[in-house]
């Protein structure tokens, strides 16, 4: 998600992450206790501050605003309700609650002496039932759709359902699951190593979503780092660093290799193609436009020497059909089975560190893979599942509109639920 300018994945969650000062008394130490505490502080808001400075830990409380700051965002969500547990780890607990503004999504996170040291919200709406329930609900959402449930075998992908399916739409940020199958490639070849060290580079880095481009210049990550930014928080630094270190070509040619015969070439940087649509738009975009393809990539490489401080963020949907990475839900589903492939733990780490928030009882879903991408007009979120007998399942929805801009607010929730409906169908 490249947040500001195209978010993968959208901001979905209401983030609280919340800590507090020293505790006074011995707090709980496990999740359990500790939403079994914050379930009952939700019916006496306002909660004493040494009381919630015994349960939270202190760096993230202060950045939130205090014990003020915590009652504040606990009293806007009204009296809390326990409902069904998604997941149980020692350090974390996934459930659904009730709440004054519908249901939600509640992640509490412990450290090793019992504080909360992550908790988040993030809304939680009912998954659709039938096939009927899926096209009606992804229908609704924009005026573009193209949408698969496949399951993956030796033969590869298996649509078990879909709409306009094959049709490529805009990616977002889900381009990046080539930048990532090209690295393992390359890593599997013994030309690269994931522990090899790819220092920060200013001509190298991006705008936002993502937080390495505020980093100083030669901070020091491997490249598993890069990966495991690039997909977990939609990183545009780390993407960068990553195809600038591969080669565009080579980027370009896992397209093919993963199935994908939609013409991404030149393909662009993030920040190429963020400088397109964000310094002196329309002209530089329109005048990029109309050159050959042959002169494409020497005009992106000047392009991706413009400053970045030049560029601006927008609002309304700018030639998504023309300035994009392009992809289909099948393609998606082929990616994924490529990535999957060989079976690179490296690889599985970086696509299993945030699963977007869809929210899948991990006893029936014990692996979920994750990546989305937008922007302006563009939604797209993609998973690959594995079921507890072992079978692989993928979704894919992808939302479009060249004229209005896509309310994500509103459509990311309702996506995550038709996909979350949709993988427990297949």
């Amino acid at each position: 998600m490249i947040r500001r300018f195209l978010s993968a994945g959208a901001a979905i969650a209401l983030l609280l992450a919340l800590t507090a000062a020293p505790a006074t008394a011995a707090p709980p130490s496990t999740p359990d206790s500790q939403f079994a505490w914050l379930l009952d502080a939700s019916t006496r808001v306002p909660v004493p501050a040494d009381e919630v400075a015994a349960h939270l830990d202190a760096p993230m409380l202060a950045a939130i605003g205090g014990a003020d700051g915590f009652n504040q965002t606990l009293g806007s969500l009204g009296v809390l309700t326990a409902g069904a547990v998604v997941e149980r780890t020692a350090t974390e607990l996934r459930q659904v609650v009730g709440s004054a503004v519908g249901d939600l999504l509640g992640v509490v996170t412990v450290d090793g002496t019992g504080l909360v040291v992550g908790l988040r919200f993030s809304p939680y709406l009912p998954a659709p039932t039938s096939w009927e329930q899926v096209d009606s609900a992804l229908t609704a959402l924009a005026p573009r759709v193209s949408f698969t449930a496949a399951t993956i075998t030796p033969e590869g992908c298996v649509p078990v359902h879909g709409l306009d399916e094959r049709t490529a739409r805009p990616l977002g940020s889900a381009f990046k699951l080539y930048v990532l199958g090209a690295l393992a490639r390359e890593v599997k070849a013994g030309r690269l190593s994931w522990d090899t060290e790819l220092p920060l580079r200013e001509a190298w880095k991006s705008l936002p979503s993502g937080v390495l481009q505020d980093q100083p210049d030669g901070t020091v990550l491997t490249l598993a780092e890069h990966a495991e930014h690039m997909i977990s928080i939609s990183d545009n630094t780390a993407t960068d660093h990553l195809i600038h270190t591969l080669g565009r070509g080579e980027v370009q040619r896992q397209f093919a290799r993963f199935g994908n015969t939609t013409p991404n070439s030149p393909m662009p940087t993030t920040r190429e193609l963020l400088t397109l649509k964000g310094f002196q738009y329309p002209v530089a975009a329109t005048v990029y436009g109309a050159l050959p393809n042959r002169l494409r990539e020497a005009a992106l490489n000047a392009i991706g020497r413009v400053p970045r401080t030049s560029v601006q963020p927008w609002a309304e949907p700018r030639k998504i059909d023309q300035l994009e990475w392009f992809g289909s839900p099948v393609d998606m589903c082929s990616a994924m089975a490529g990535l999957w492939e060989d079976h690179d733990p490296q690889v599985d780490r970086a696509m299993s560190l945030n699963d977007g928030g869809i929210a899948l009882p991990s006893d029936r879903f014990p692996t979920v893979w994750f990546k989305g991408g937008s922007e302006p007009g563009v939604l797209t979120l993609s998973y690959l599942v594995r079921r507890a007998d072992g079978t692989l399942l993928t979704a894919s929805a992808m939302l479009s509109d060249p004229v209005n801009a896509i309310d994500e607010a509103t459509a990311a929730p309702q996506l995550l639920a038709v996909l979350r409906g949709a993988l427990q169908l297949a």
